[in-house]
């Protein structure tokens, strides 16, 4: 058995409950992690990951109030003795959300102010500033204003962050969830070798599948705030709930073989069915630059959006994705080039007025969310479009149900985690009722039960004529979508049906996009399927055994 002081992280009957809950948010928890490992925590929203990380962190119960119970020691120490300086050298934290975490208007700055915060010499912090640059793999990056910065690239930013201080056991709550799949497979590798360094790595992910391609030395699983399961990757296969916890498609198809189905078919559902091929978004040879003397960020974009279409948006991060989908709505406008809304040129629509015609989802909900409550939030678009009351009702009703946020109508939108937040934002653009629905990064922060309960109920309802959305899912994109955009260095390089843009590897290794279980399974059974659709359907559908 190991003396208290080589483990990192020992954690002894731990439970804790928000004082603004009637439950716990973790009940009886114990947990080792020791030097050089990695552990990977899975589980549905709210099972209580981000709250575990707290209380590692000492933001239980500093920041965080509530009542708890049990012991949690690091490197031997009572975690109630250390002072928060203390645990900031000892504990490195990467945040859900990286807008909550860049706190400066320089990528080097960023890197170099916990340093500075720890009065280290000056020479000291410029070498770690380009190590760690240079170790992620993002010195391009060092003279960039974060406010530049796509949301990945802030993810990463804030990777840098952390890693700069040199922190003994390292806590990442989602890093993957605004990366592109070839950066995340390259992040994952370098948390690999950080372990592999001696550092205790604690790895809080909903893409389980990208993230056990890195052999965790432990699986965790909580369920209703309790670790059901602790051990080897493979009897996480047979113990999770694969309907909340997204496993390889692999093993979905074999666990849902036997299991009934209600077969679903999101892709010519109630949006899908318009066959008019109205022209409702045209986009016209748009360059996009942010002011005279910056680089270029949209190079010559013409496409076209049809009523029916839903479509998504792959591509690196930093490519121009979100810079795209601002522009349909004319947030921004195009520096050169047309795009018109239902045939009027959107330069002449203000905001507000294009409104009518797309509802917008920002990539990071904390720019969309500003009211006291979630219900007064989801009024406030509706109510300033003019719409009638009852209606104004009946939407909020349908899309509050939608997002499975109902119990949350009286909460302060501000105060939820960072993907209720997500889903209040997407709950208040679904209210307006918006002929097209844009979102950003719809599914960042949400288990894979939620995710597929608000995209099917969204593709289900009558109303919209089209979806567009930004996404660096590619099974949400080959579940959901009947058009792919891809868009790399500000070019679209490639536009047209799901099955045949997805099928080119060499272009979707150009556009950092790999090829997932569920792509190659949904791939080899084409032939027999004629679309893409998510394991359990695939399963059913085919009945076939997958071995075979």
């Amino acid at each position: 058995m190991n003396d208290s002081k080589d483990t990192a992280v020992e954690i002894r009957n731990l439970t804790f409950q928000y004082r603004i809950r009637e439950e716990p948010a973790i009940q009886d928890i114990n947990l080792d992690l020791v030097p050089g490992e990695l552990m990977l925590v899975v589980g549905a929203s709210g099972s209580g990951k981000s709250t575990l990380m707290r209380c590692i962190n000492g933001l239980v119960p500093r920041s965080y109030r509530g009542e708890i119970s049990g012991s949690i020691k690091l490197f031997g120490e009572d975690i109630q003795t250390l002072s928060m300086a203390k645990l900031s050298q000892t504990v490195g934290t990467l945040l859900q959300d990286p807008e909550r975490q860049i706190v400066t208007s320089y990528v080097r700055n960023e890197v170099a102010f916990g340093l500075e915060n720890l009065a280290r010499p000056r020479e000291e912090i410029l070498d770690q500033i380009d190590e760690t640059l240079s170790f992620l793999n993002i010195e391009k990056l060092k003279e960039r204003a974060t406010f530049e910065l796509s949301g990945g690239e802030k993810q990463i930013v804030s990777v840098a962050g952390v890693l700069a201080m040199k922190p003994k056991i390292l806590l990442l709550d989602e890093p993957l969830a605004s990366l592109d799949p070839a950066t995340a497979k390259e992040s994952l590798m370098i948390f690999r070798e950080l372990a592999n360094q001696g550092i205790a790595v604690m790895l809080v992910e909903h893409r389980v599948d990208s993230a056990l391609t890195i052999n965790p030395d432990k699986v965790v699983y909580l369920e209703d705030g309790k670790i059901v399961y602790a051990g080897d990757a493979d009897g996480l296969m047979e113990t999770a709930d694969y309907q909340k916890v997204k496993l390889p498609a692999p093993i979905i198809m074999k666990r849902a073989k036997n299991q009934p189905f209600e077969a679903l078919d999101s892709k010519v559902g109630t949006v899908a069915q318009h066959d008019d091929n109205e022209t409702l978004i045209s986009i016209k040879n748009v360059n996009f630059r942010y002011s005279p003397d910056t680089r270029q960020i949209l190079h010559n974009i013409s496409t076209t959006i049809h009523k029916g279409d839903v479509v998504a948006v792959l591509g690196p991060n930093g490519s121009g994705k979100t810079t795209f989908m601002k522009q349909i709505l004319g947030l921004l406008k195009p520096t050169e080039g047309v795009v018109e809304l239902s045939g009027q040129d959107n330069k002449t629509l203000s905001v507000a007025q294009a409104a009518k015609t797309v509802g917008y989802v920002f990539q990071n909900p904390s720019q969309m969310l500003f009211a006291p409550t979630v219900d007064e939030e989801l009024e406030f678009g509706p109510k300033n479009l003019g719409q009638d009351t009852a209606v104004i009702k009946h939407n909020i009703d349908w899309s509050i149900e939608t997002v499975n946020m109902t119990e949350y109508r009286d909460s302060p939108p501000l105060a939820l985690s960072y993907g209720q937040q997500k889903r209040v934002s997407i709950a208040a653009i679904l209210a307006m009722r918006s002929r097209i629905l844009a979102m950003d990064e719809p599914t960042a922060g949400q288990d894979y039960w939620n995710y597929r309960s608000f995209m099917d109920g969204i593709l289900q309802m009558p109303g919209f004529d089209a979806i567009l959305f930004i996404t660096h899912d590619l099974d949400l994109a080959l579940t959901y979508a009947n058009r792919i955009l891809l868009i790399s260095d500000g070019r679209l390089v490639a536009d047209g049906p799901s099955h045949e843009v997805l099928d080119d590897d060499e272009l979707l290794r150009q556009c950092r996009v790999l090829p997932t279980s569920l792509l190659k399974l949904n791939r080899r059974f084409f032939p027999q399927t004629g679309r893409f659709m998510r394991a359990e359907e695939l399963t059913h559908l085919v009945q076939s055994d997958i071995d075979s």
